[in-house]
């Protein structure tokens, strides 16, 4: 015989689920659910700041998600500025889809296949209620008030302000502009405590913030802590327990704010401005994009300027391996035989670095013995080579390199040495700065410029990054590309 509490309950869930409509700023209830096919079945915050719904991907392709309810989103629902996606990389149908509160509790989203695509896993016994706040939160409730479950505890790629961060969470980019799944960038709290950014890719992985050339006391962070909490309050202050923090430009105005771990690897501060549409980057980590690791590929070199912005190009004798994505990177269009070392020859980059991968780093060699080193070894790629170190005696420091990644030009007092096939010298050895404007026909593009180790033609080592470079980028961008091209001797 049911008990008056247990026909109470059911009663509760019959009035949620036949009376109550399915979308309101009072929430959804047990027993109902909102549909992708319905335009209107959204929840929206009490003050209507922000609404919660199915928002389109793709082509029939939909997430559940939590944007910033402006005038222009109403609108358009391309122009909404995403918070937080439940199923960002399993997409749903725009038929038959879902988002269903269970009696029991748990949140559930049904693809048309009825297909659990993503889940809260909570539990109730009594009748639960999901709503979203004027903060971004879409929080489940029970009827007593105990939270079971938010999205604060799950960001996406955005924090917004007041929203806890911790040593479980994780900001992740989207994969580009326009693709909302997981991209390859990460916010989040490293196991000595300190706030760091990463590239997770598809192949390679690496810290590239704070900077790995520094030591964390010398980035001004502290590892003395175990709480790995950060916040950002709603005037601009960001603090975070391993004593980072920042200032937004504007601090101290009480507008919407969101930290974005964006689809370039940087993270920024955006501030919506007063005419509610648009935003504005009030704090950013990098002022200089091509300290973002991962960014161009490997076996690449990314160059910035401020008016053509950040771009990519493939190193000498590599092409790039897929046009359309320049995360994977160059390839080689030459192969290097093992057992022929008198075959190996090595292109100066003046001030280029490759960050990590050293088969080792060896002190007090001169250059001629790293060449030699790098040419026996089959894995070796090239060599850095430079005057001093960071921490270390001056001297000479020779680094043989097993992988070409994160290349760039920064304030760096050495130089890379690039391992190539001697075969293909004469092109270039023979070519002048005249001659190279004929050079570029669809036939000889390919040519790869190299430059041997023979001492023979050393009237001609130096070479105008111009003449390789013409063939590859285009003519108004060849001024900002301040390389030359060196043999070793």
């Amino acid at each position: 015989m049911a008990t008056p509490s247990m026909l109470l309950v059911s009663l509760l869930a019959f009035f949620c689920s036949h009376l109550l409509p399915s979308s309101s700023s009072d929430g959804l209830w047990a027993g109902s659910s909102l549909s992708v096919e319905k335009t209107g079945d959204v929840l929206t915050s009490p003050g209507g700041i922000f609404s919660a719904g199915f928002h389109p991907v793709g082509v029939n392709a939909y997430s559940f998600a939590i944007w910033f309810n402006t005038p222009s989103c109403r609108a358009v629902a391309n122009n909404c500025t995403i918070v937080w996606m439940a199923n960002r990389d399993q997409p749903v149908n725009g038929r038959r889809t879902r988002l269903c509160l269970s009696k029991s509790g748990n949140l559930v989203l049904k693809d048309a296949g009825q297909i659990h695509v993503w889940e809260t896993n909570t539990v109730s016994k009594s009748v639960t209620n999901l709503t979203l706040d004027d903060g971004g939160n879409l929080i489940l409730r029970d009827l007593q008030g105990h939270m079971l479950w938010q999205s604060y505890d799950s960001p996406t790629d955005t924090l917004l302000p007041l929203q806890p961060f911790n040593e479980n969470s994780k900001l992740i980019s989207s994969r580009n502009q326009g693709n909302y799944s997981s991209g390859y960038f990460q916010l989040y709290f490293s196991a000595d405590n300190v706030l760091c950014l990463m590239y997770k890719g598809p192949q390679y992985s690496s810290v590239y913030w704070p900077s790995p050339a520094r030591l964390r006391w010398e980035a001004g962070r502290s590892t003395y802590n175990n709480s790995k909490i950060a916040v950002l309050d709603s005037l601009g202050n960001f603090s975070s327990t391993d004593n980072f923090s920042f200032f937004s430009a504007d601090y101290g105005s009480k507008i919407s704010r969101m930290l974005k771990m964006d689809f370039d690897g940087d993270i920024r501060l955006y501030s919506l401005k007063e005419d509610g549409e648009s935003w504005i980057v009030s704090w950013q980590a990098f002022p200089q994009p091509c300290k973002v690791h991962g960014c161009c590929g490997p076996n690449s070199l990314c160059i910035y300027t401020p008016n053509l912005g950040r771009k990519c190009y493939c190193i000498p004798g590599y092409k790039m391996k897929n046009h359309s994505d320049w995360s994977l990177g160059c390839e080689p269009e030459f192969h290097l035989s093992c057992n022929r070392t008198e075959q190996v020859g090595f292109l100066k980059l003046r001030h280029v670095e490759f960050y990590g991968y050293d088969f080792g780093m060896y002190p007090n060699v001169n250059l001629k013995d790293c060449a030699k080193m790098c040419s026996q070894m089959c894995d070796c790629k090239g060599f850095q080579f430079r005057f001093g170190k960071a921490h270390q005696p001056a001297g000479l420091y020779c680094y043989l390199k097993s992988q070409l990644l994160n290349g760039q030009r920064p304030n760096f007092g050495g130089d890379f040495y690039l391992k190539v096939p001697k075969a293909i010298v004469t092109f270039y050895s023979s070519t002048t700065v005249e001659d190279s404007k004929l050079q570029c026909s669809n036939e000889v593009q390919t040519l790869e410029p190299t430059y041997s180790t023979s001492s023979k033609r050393r009237g001609n080592d130096t070479l105008d990054f111009a003449l390789w470079a013409a063939c590859h980028v285009q003519q108004e961008e060849l001024s900002f590309l301040p390389f030359s091209w060196f043999g070793v001797s």
